[in-house]
């Protein structure tokens, strides 16, 4: 078990409005391309093309009747898809 994991949160091309969210785990960051910083505990990496999209973004978890996932609030989001998995900006 590592404790230096870091969640990474990347921008990709794709999915049906033009960028998707990819969350994944890290042990160390690129160090000419990630901006490292921790939220509540929370160690992040952010590639530099991807922090560009995600400024201002605030994520969380939500439970609910119809499945549980993570949920992006995103101000440079001109629209999203219905999954809420994708947008465009």
């Amino acid at each position: 078990q590592k404790s230096n994991l870091a969640l990474r949160v990347a921008v990709k091309g794709g999915g049906c409005s033009g960028f998707t969210y990819q969350l994944a785990l890290d042990d160390e960051p690129a160090k000419q391309y990630d901006t490292v910083m921790e939220t509540d505990g929370i160690k992040m990496l952010i590639d530099a093309k991807s922090l560009l999209y995600l400024d201002g973004t605030t994520i969380d978890y939500k439970n609910s009747m119809m499945g549980g996932g993570f949920e992006f609030q995103n101000p440079a989001a001109k629209k999203s898809c219905g999954c809420g998995h994708s947008f465009s900006a």
